[in-house]
């Protein structure tokens, strides 16, 4: 049992981990659209060229668990993370926007091992009706990282200003991704002494095929579920800083906007942790349908008024996405057996949604402005509704 507690703590810490790196890149998106000049669409490259790793990398991912084991992926998938963020100290001395997005994706090549291990890792760590609970609990982590990153990335990357010159501004990301990529690769050493127990159904299982995992319902369904999901909660925090600079919302300057993309991250935090237990006494297709129901509410508030109820709005929609990626994954993996592995590959590459979704909102926005350009994220939440109502469902012969 104490094995097991060690165990989940450290891919907590993962969890955390990850989430601080994702959510950098709500501050980097309107930093380079600063220092390279770019409009919404080329702003949102940031977050396509990190997002895409996920598609590109996920099965294969897959293929090398299986093989390998869920700690050695794990080690490999911090080093990967690692070489990524070291990317950025070559690129700041180039001033160079694709070499940049070359780290990015490396980095998050990274990160999608970590996901693929890391998610049917907790899931497997109890017994399966409380799955969801407990990934509710590491993703509060993952949240906790994802909102102390934008006060930090704020105060470090956005804090130049406008006269600062186009050398010192991109200068001003190379510390941060040379500290991060040290402590990268310091917690790969850490996770490769440290014995994780093995899980039966787990641990380096081989079962199965994609097409095999495919076949199932509710996880196809699931697929959809992340794609949208990741992509309206991307959208948000990566646009978040602009839409709260717009002079009918609140006018603030990139520093200051930053504080409150915190905001939005730390509701997320604060519904996970109040998620994680509620998932214990409530369904969890209930729980998500309900959530997905009230975030397009906000949306709706979010598109059509303006200043500070038009701000809050767009921010409180983090509250109601908190359980929204952790619940729609343990629902789809939920009695895959030996397909969890591919079904987790399967899901993680669905996380390609940050890529498609906010390069779409970018290129809307660069016509009609960032506000109007946020409605089709109504769409995302209503499938999610129906995902949790309906769509999760599995068959009673199942």
């Amino acid at each position: 049992m104490r094995g097991r507690l060690v165990a989940l703590a450290l891919v907590t810490a993962l969890f955390f981990v990850w989430g601080f790196l994702t959510s950098l890149n709500s501050i980097l998106v309107p930093y380079f659209m600063r220092v390279f000049d770019l409009g919404y669409t080329g702003g949102a490259l940031v977050q396509f060229a990190f997002f895409l790793a996920y598609f590109v990398l996920s099965l294969p991912s897959g293929r090398l668990l299986a093989s390998v084991g869920y700690q050695r992926g794990i080690v490999l998938g911090l080093a990967l993370a690692g070489v990524g963020a070291f990317l950025f100290y070559p690129a700041a001395s180039l001033l160079s926007y694709p070499f940049f997005l070359a780290g990015l994706f490396v980095l998050a090549a990274g990160i999608t091992l970590l996901q693929v291990a890391a998610n049917p890792y907790v899931a497997a760590l109890g017994p399966s009706e409380t799955a969801p609970s407990r990934l509710n609990l590491t993703q509060a982590f993952n949240s906790l990282g994802t909102t102390v990153a934008p006060v930090l990335g704020g105060l470090v990357i956005l804090s130049h200003g406008a006269a600062a010159t186009r050398q010192i501004e991109v200068y001003a990301v190379r510390m941060p991704y040379l500290g991060l990529a040290i402590l990268l690769f310091a917690f790969a050493v850490v996770m490769a002494l440290y014995p994780l127990p093995a899980l039966a159904g787990v641990q380096g299982e081989k079962t199965g095929s994609f097409r095999d995992a495919l076949r199932v319902r509710h996880l196809r369904l699931a697929m959809l579920g992340i794609f949208v999901y990741v992509g309206a909660e991307v959208t948000i925090g990566g646009f978040l800083v602009n839409f709260l600079a717009l002079p009918r919302i609140a006018a603030l300057s990139s520093e200051a906007a930053a504080r409150y993309v915190s905001y939005y991250w730390g509701a997320a935090m604060i519904g996970r942790f109040i998620g994680s237990g509620l998932l214990r006494k409530w369904k969890a297709g209930g729980m998500l349908a309900a959530s997905a129901a009230a975030a397009t509410l906000l949306v709706i508030v979010a598109v059509l008024t303006s200043d500070g109820i038009a701000m809050w709005s767009l921010i409180a929609v983090g509250l109601f996405n908190s359980i929204m990626f952790p619940t729609i994954f343990a629902l789809g993996i939920d009695g895959l057996g030996p397909l969890t592995s591919r079904g987790s590959s399967l899901l993680v590459m669905s996380v390609v949604g940050g890529a498609i979704v906010p390069l779409a909102i970018g290129a809307i926005a660069d016509i009609t402005g960032i506000q109007g350009a946020l409605a089709p994220l109504l769409i995302c939440y209503l499938y999610i509704l129906y995902y949790g109502a309906r769509g999760s469902r599995r068959p009673a012969a199942a």
